[in-house]
C-alpha cells in the first residue's frame, strides 16, 4: 500500500516499528527492514557515543533498497546527552529522527541541514500545531491506546483534529496489533502507523523471555497507568508486583511535584529510578517485573521472528 510515509521513507508498507526503551536493537531494525517498513532505536538504549554510532554504521551497511531506519532522541532536559547524541545522528545520518518530550526546534534544524527528515511525537492539536511551525516533516499521534507514555485522545479523535488543522503528514501510534487496525487509523486520515509492543514477544528483541511471554500471556485488561516509573503516567503489565507497589507517586513524591524549585529535580530522580528498575526487569529474570507494553500485545499469541509479526500485520 502506497501512501505519503511509504513516499517519505522509500518503504513497502506504512509502517514503522516504534523505538521501545531496551527492547528495540540492531537486529530487530534489520529484519523490519528487508521486510519492508521503517526501524526506529531510541539513542538511548546506547550508553555510549560510540555503540551509537556503531549501531549507525551496521545498520547503514545492511540497509536494502527500499529500507529506511531512524532514532528516537528525547529532547528534554531529562536527557543530557541529546545534545551530543544529535551530532552523532548528523555526522553518520540515518533516514529521520523520532522527537520525544521536549523542543524540538534544535534538532529540526541540524537535522534538515544533513538531509534526515524529522518527525514529532505529539498527543495533541496545540502541540502538533507548534512542531508544525518548526518545519517537522510529520507528526507521529500518540493517542490514549499507545504502549509507554501514551496520550489522553482516542485514535480516531486526534487524527480527525490533526488531519483537519496540519498540513503535514500524520502517523498514527498506539492501539495497532493486527491489519484490521492499521486500515482502521488509515481510514481516520493516518498517512501510517507506529507499533511497538506486538513486536516485545519477537526472537530478536533484547529482552528476557519471561518478558516476551508476559505479552503473549497477558492481554489488554492486564494494561495499566503507573507514576512509578519515569514521573510520568505510563502503561505496564499488571503483574503481582505492580499490584504489591501500587500505580501512583508516593505522599512524599506528590509533595515535593508542588514544590516549583524541586519539582524538576524530583522528576528526574525518579525518571533515573524508575528506568534502572525496567532495564532490570527488562534484561534479567528479577520478581521486581516491571514491563511496559500496550494493549495491542491482546493480539499477540506467541513469541516469533520479527518478520513473522510483519507478514501478520500487513
Amino acid at each position: 500500500m502506497q501512501t505519503k510515509l511509504t513516499e517519505l521513507l522509500n518503504i513497502k508498507h506504512p509502517i514503522i516499528m516504534a523505538p521501545m526503551f531496551l527492547v528495540s536493537n540492531v537486529a530487530m531494525v534489520k529484519e523490519a527492514m528487508n521486510s519492508g517498513i521503517a526501524g526506529c532505536i531510541p539513542a538511548l538504549n546506547y550508553r555510549t557515543l560510540e555503540e551509537l554510532r556503531a549501531a549507525i554504521k551496521e545498520l547503514k551497511a545492511s540497509k536494502p533498497e527500499g529500507g529506511a531506519f531512524g532514532f528516537n532522541l528525547i529532547v528534554n532536559k531529562s536527557n543530557p546527552k541529546a545534545k551530543a547524541q544529535l551530532d552523532v545522528l548528523c555526522e553518520e545520518g540515518c533516514d529521520f529522527i523520532l522527537t520525544s518530550l521536549g523542543n524540538p526546534k534544535e534538532t529540526i534544524e541540524h537535522a534538515h541541514k544533513v538531509g534526515i527528515k524529522v518527525f514529532c511525537d505529539i498527543t495533541d492539536l496545540r502541540f502538533a500545531q507548534k512542531v508544525e511551525s518548526l518545519g517537522a516533516d510529520a507528526v507521529v499521534a500518540v493517542n490514549n491506546e499507545a504502549g509507554g507514555h501514551r496520550g489522553n485522545i482516542s485514535p480516531k479523535e486526534l487524527i480527525s483534529t490533526l488531519k483537519n488543522n496540519l498540513n503535514i503528514p500524520v502517523i498514527s501510534a498506539g492501539g495497532v496489533g493486527c491489519k484490521a487496525d492499521i486500515d482502521k487509523m488509515l481510514s481516520y486520515g493516518a498517512v501510517g502507523v507506529s507499533v511497538g509492543s506486538p513486536f516485545i514477544a519477537s526472537i530478536e528483541a533484547g529482552v528476557t523471555d519471561e518478558y516476551k511471554q508476559a505479552c503473549v500471556d497477558y492481554g489488554a485488561k492486564d494494561i495499566v497507568m503507573t507514576e512509578r516509573i519515569s514521573g510520568t503516567p505510563c502503561t505496564v503489565i499488571n503483574t503481582p508486583y505492580v499490584k504489591k507497589i501500587g500505580t501512583k507517586a508516593t505522599w512524599i513524591e506528590n509533595l515535593l511535584n508542588k514544590n516549583k524549585k524541586l519539582k524538576k529535580w524530583v522528576k528526574m530522580i525518579r525518571f533515573s529510578i524508575g528506568m534502572k528498575a525496567t532495564e532490570k526487569a527488562a534484561k534479567k529474570a528479577t520478581y521486581k517485573t516491571v514491563w511496559v507494553a500496550g494493549p495491542s500485545i491482546e493480539h499477540t499469541k506467541e513469541i516469533l521472528p520479527v518478520k513473522d509479526i510483519i507478514a501478520n500485520l500487513v
